[in-house]
């Protein structure tokens, strides 16, 4: 193994809850083998852009309800094809050559599956896209 493959590999964090069998199609072995450590590595940043998104978009999102914020986020991930393309940068770019090998061989199915994790990701951390002065005020 080539350093940058052994570092890139040695940051991920181990996601014990996932289950790995020869029953899985190759889609779903990515996804749990190199798509959920990857993702998870990058919650912070993805936490963060998604944040500069809202700004970036006038702030609407913190005048909607709760209902109305997650079609957002899933808007956002699944429409604005700007931002989808650089949420997919900051996962693709966390492949290893060998790992980016595999995903060109199926990226569309692949790409669903990141975006669906991501989008996950988000809701299920709804909460920090509050305005920042009532964080601050917490």
């Amino acid at each position: 193994m080539n350093p940058r493959q052994t570092n890139l590999k040695d940051i991920r964090p181990e996601i014990y809850s996932t289950t790995i069998n020869n029953n899985m199609s190759d889609d779903e072995r990515f996804q749990n083998q190199v798509l959920r450590p990857v993702i998870k590595l990058q919650n912070d940043l993805l936490i963060a852009v998604f944040k500069n998104y809202i700004v970036k978009h006038k702030s609407v999102f913190y005048d909607l309800t709760i209902d109305k914020r997650i079609d957002y986020i899933e808007n956002a991930i699944h429409k604005d094809m700007k931002f989808r393309n650089s949420m997919k940068g900051m996962v693709i770019g966390l492949f290893t050559v060998e790992e980016y090998t595999l995903y060109i061989q199926n990226s569309s199915a692949l790409n669903k599956r990141m975006m669906n994790l991501v989008k996950e990701r988000l809701l299920s951390q709804i909460q920090l896209f509050e305005r920042p002065e009532l964080l601050a005020a917490v």
